[in-house]
């Protein structure tokens, strides 16, 4: 009798020939510019922790008061007895923040983006997705069972040749800035485009939210858009914000209907309430400091500035996100372990996060970094890399 699941090894051994097998490491340290990492302690340059607020210690004061007050399970969906005072009032804040009617909150953004686009579309209806979309967009666009195309990446004339022939409700949805390559979606082209074929359009601004705009307002106050312009704007809380979760936001229409039909909101336990008093606290910081923002602004450009003048194939981006395109997989990995004998954490990217033959290193940065840990990444990716050639 053949043993369960013994044809999935060759499979696995596929993916590790292939240089595209993925491998956990042990983290025994909060988030933070400086990480213990398979008991080697390294700078990190590979956390979505832009704000630096993940182990802030008004954030973890939050969350230690939230749980005393709440305890730590929430029992139960927002529906059922799951949804707190802390929820509530997180909510409302969310709403405040980014100048919308109100907000929903969700237990992971995965989970938001398959249940907005499930919920608002059908069989019918179109979806219009960025090639580059993150992979919960393109699940949510498909799960959803309307009819699914895809347009060029950022490019506007193409998605209007496809929004043409379009029946029943149409949704355009894209990243706002994108996770793997760094660079904004073209907000303001987007949204007249949605008004001029009469559709909907939806961001996933994860990326963007605390730490894009003067005030964080992310992709939307960046490029001056409204409620309007850009009726559906999801965000998560485990990036800019530092803690765990996410959140859609818009009008009291859209936000009633994802109550009674998004599946992702209705059929889960709610994220623990003292998550939400820790969001609370960040949110706060968030707004309050700007020399956060600033900050990791300054950053990434004296790094894109550094590894520009070391020959570097740095991605265009003007975001936290500076990746640095490598190409092969195996070279990708051999430089990121090389990094991480040096004291960086940095992750290599591969296939099918990104397509093929475009494999990268995809550096970020936070506002706990310093100009030091910029300019001794850039002496070692010096050595590393440009030794190499």
């Amino acid at each position: 009798m053949t043993p369960p699941f013994s044809q999935l090894a060759a499979g696995l051994d596929d993916i590790a020939r292939q240089g595209l097998y993925r491998s956990r490491r042990v983290i025994a340290s909060p988030q933070g510019a400086d990480l213990e990492v398979d008991g080697r302690h390294v700078v990190n340059f590979c956390s979505n922790d832009y704000l630096g607020l993940a182990n802030h210690p008004d954030v973890v004061g939050a969350f230690k008061a939230g749980a005393d007050r709440y305890g730590v399970g929430s029992g139960s969906a927002h529906l059922v007895c799951g949804h707190s005072a802390a929820h509530h009032a997180l909510e409302e804040e969310l709403a405040a923040f980014t100048g919308r009617d109100r907000a929903l909150l969700f237990s992971t953004g995965y989970m938001a983006n398959v249940g907005v686009i499930s919920a608002l579309l059908g069989r019918s209806d179109a979806v219009f997705e960025d090639r580059l979309n993150h992979a919960s967009l393109l699940d949510g666009g498909l799960m959803s069972g309307a009819r699914f195309k895809r347009y060029a990446h950022a490019d506007v004339a193409d998605l209007e040749t496809k929004l043409e022939n379009a029946a029943g409700n149409k949704l355009i949805v894209t990243d706002g800035v994108f996770s793997m390559d760094g660079d904004f979606a073209p907000m303001d082209e987007l949204a007249v485009a949605a008004k001029n074929h009469n559709a909907w359009l939806m961001v996933d601004d994860a990326h963007g939210l605390g730490v894009i705009g003067e005030h964080g307002g992310g992709i939307i106050e960046y490029f001056g858009l409204s409620q309007d312009d850009v009726p559906v704007l999801m965000g998560t809380l485990g990036k800019g914000f530092g803690t765990f979760g996410a959140f859609v936001a818009g009008s009291e229409a859209l936000i009633e209907t994802l109550i009674q039909k998004a599946r992702t909101y209705i059929y889960t336990t709610a994220m623990p309430a003292a998550v939400a008093e820790a969001t609370r606290a960040s949110l706060k910081i968030a707004i309050a400091e700007n020399w956060r923002r600033d900050k990791v602004k300054n950053l990434s450009e004296r790094f894109s500035l550094g590894a520009r003048q070391l020959g570097l194939q740095v991605m265009p981006s003007s975001s936290a996100i500076q990746p640095i395109l490598i190409g092969d997989s195996h070279s990708a990995v051999d430089i990121s372990n090389a990094l991480l004998e040096a004291g960086f954490l940095v992750s290599a990217i591969r296939p099918p996060t990104v397509a093929q033959g475009s494999a990268r290193l995809r550096v970020t940065f936070s506002a706990l970094h310093q100009e030091q840990h910029v300019d001794r990444l850039l002496d070692a990716l010096a050595k590393i890399i440009v030794g190499r050639k």
